[in-house]
């Protein structure tokens, strides 16, 4: 397994755990870039690149990550276990702050 295998691996491994909604796209060369992971979780959506460790985005990248924090989304980049620790540790805030529903009268 490669380096960025073995993180892909522990990113699903999280995902599967709070029960987030996650895909990834197979990148064809046609429509619109996108990152490794596409994900939605107690409303939010966001995405994950994983990276080998030392790894960066590429250029192209970059532009897809601004291009998601500019509709409001999230991003994280992930190339260690610390990345995911990170991004479970998110997960689980999220989840604590689930918001209540309370109906309106009208």
């Amino acid at each position: 397994m490669t380096p960025e295998a073995k993180v892909k691996a522990s990113v699903k491994e999280v995902l599967k755990k709070h029960g987030a909604y996650w895909h990834c796209p197979v990148q064809n060369g046609m429509g619109a870039p996108s990152l490794d992971f596409i994900c939605c979780f107690q409303g939010r959506y966001f995405a994950v690149e994983t990276k080998a460790p030392g790894k960066k985005p590429t250029p192209r990248q970059l532009i897809t990550i601004a291009a998601i924090h500019a509709a409001g989304g999230e991003v994280f980049v992930i190339d260690s276990p610390l990345g995911v620790e990170c991004l479970d540790s998110e997960l689980k805030n999220w989840k604590a702050r689930e918001f209540e529903f309370v109906p309106t009268t009208g």
